[in-house]
């Protein structure tokens, strides 16, 4: 009993010095016998590939391997293979290491794809329109030419033949077909006549008439031909001959 009783200063630094020793025991204890025991310590499960799965199916398996799923995010897959309620993306990734009891985050798809707005196709050209409507997840249709001047844009957006208006209702994976301007237009006319005009004239004439120039070439001035004058043209002009707004009109000029 003498040992435990503090008469001197000597017997309280060693009754300091056993409270010491008892606490450092205690700390390494709990940190290298208690918690190594329970959260088995070492311990790792390898991750299984889960992804093609049907979420029903995954507690059972997954219970096997003393592992837990968690459903974080559902997504809609147009591929008709990928069947609904499957496991299309998983976290962590199959071979990787935890522990026991570790959950498994799932991506999965949706059994009815969801409803967005439709974009704003029409005014723009049909290339941008194709990245619009994959960013959306849209599907592109046909694509239907159409007499226009308006070369590659979108005059028209249709789902099932009937026009969509920008912000109505749409499923994803939806099937939308275009009308797009060819650049030529439906206007026909007589073929202007140019032989004997000047170049410069003769270029006026068909812009304002909704003509395009096409190749002008230049050859020596025959007998009775004025140097700068048009003396060849293609297509000819005549009675019958006609021809489509925007299309091209070739010249010769005598030099």
């Amino acid at each position: 009993m003498s040992f435990f009783t503090s008469n001197t200063p000597l017997d309280v630094v060693k009754h300091l010095v056993l409270i010491l020793i008892a606490g450092v025991l205690l700390v390494l204890g709990f940190f290298f016998v208690y918690l190594p025991v329970s959260t088995h310590h070492g311990e790792t499960i390898t991750v299984p590939k889960v992804t093609g799965m049907n979420v029903a199916d995954l507690e059972a398996y997954l219970d096997e391997r003393k592992l837990a799923y968690f459903v974080d995010d559902s997504s809609y897959s147009p591929d008709p293979s990928v069947r609904p309620f499957t496991v299309l993306v998983q976290d962590p990734k199959p071979g990787e290491k935890v522990k026991e009891g570790r959950k498994i985050y799932l991506q999965v798809s949706m059994k009815n794809p969801p409803v967005i707005k439709m974009p704003t196709l029409t005014g723009g050209s049909s290339k941008t329109a194709m990245l619009i409507l994959k960013s959306y997840d849209l599907v592109a249709g046909q694509i239907q030419l159409v007499p226009d001047l308006a070369s590659g844009q979108v005059l028209k957006q249709l789902v099932n033949g009937k026009e969509i208006a920008p912000g109505a209702p749409i499923t994803k994976g939806t099937k939308v077909d275009l009308v797009v301007g060819d650049g030529q237009g439906n206007q026909t006319f007589s073929v202007p006549n140019l032989i004997n005009m000047p170049e410069d004239e003769a270029l006026t004439l068909l812009t304002g008439q909704g003509l395009q120039k096409g190749e002008v070439f230049e050859q020596p001035a025959e007998e009775g031909q004025v140097p700068g004058t048009v003396v060849r043209q293609r297509p000819v002009a005549g009675p019958d001959a006609t021809i489509r707004m925007g299309q091209l009109v070739d010249i010769w000029v005598a030099k």
